[in-house]
């Protein structure tokens, strides 16, 4: 196996990681922030 064909992998994964955990942050604040607001009113 190529070494850069291996890094290009490897930051791929990365990548896809850190976009799949951003997605799951924003989306548990965005639940977070509307249970608070429902429980305001």
């Amino acid at each position: 196996m190529d070494s850069g064909f291996f890094s290009h992998v490897v930051l791929g994964v990365i990548a896809t990681l850190t976009a799949i955990g951003g997605v799951a942050a924003i989306g548990a604040l965005f639940s977070l922030g509307r249970n608070a607001s429902y429980k305001k009113h």
